[in-house]
């Protein structure tokens, strides 16, 4: 038996274009320096947040309304001992329209509890899927929280 990813859901009262708009729009709802464009299937972008932080990604699934896909390229996370943890997973985002409303499920293909990264990065991706990009989706704006330092 396999362990599952990481993986978080939510619903909204919005259509499932306007979560899908907002998702390939990662600076509005994922603090941190982005460099690339992500919205074409096939575009590279980097992430960086301070010097804890650096992931090259590209759009590999990009289905309007249904599913949006990254492919973690390189990463280098500066507060794990393997700090190119990330790199070959999978950033995923369904989207289910159900009813007069729209469910977004969030999975980290890879980001399983064994590993290093596991407790930090899930608790970052909960306040940024369940806060900044589920608030982006209901009114306009994401939060965009301040990412604490993980310990040393």
């Amino acid at each position: 038996m396999t362990t599952p990813s990481y993986t978080t859901t939510f619903t909204v009262n919005q259509s499932p274009e306007a979560a899908f708009a907002a998702i390939i729009n990662p600076r509005a709802w994922w603090s941190g320096a982005f460099e690339g464009d992500t919205t074409a299937l096939g575009d590279v972008f980097t992430y960086r947040y301070q010097d804890l932080h650096y992931s090259r990604q590209e759009v590999t699934e990009l289905v309007p309304g249904r599913r949006v896909a990254w492919q973690v390229l390189d990463a280098d996370l500066s507060f794990l001992k393997d700090r190119t943890e990330w790199t070959g997973t999978t950033i995923a985002f369904d989207i289910v329209h159900t009813g007069s409303h729209t469910e977004v499920t969030f999975t980290h293909v890879g980001l399983k509890p064994e590993v290093e990264c596991y407790d930090i990065c899930t608790d970052a991706w909960t306040s940024l899927i369940q806060g900044s990009l589920k608030q982006l989706i209901e009114t306009g704006t994401g939060a965009l929280p301040e990412l604490a330092e993980p310990a040393a």
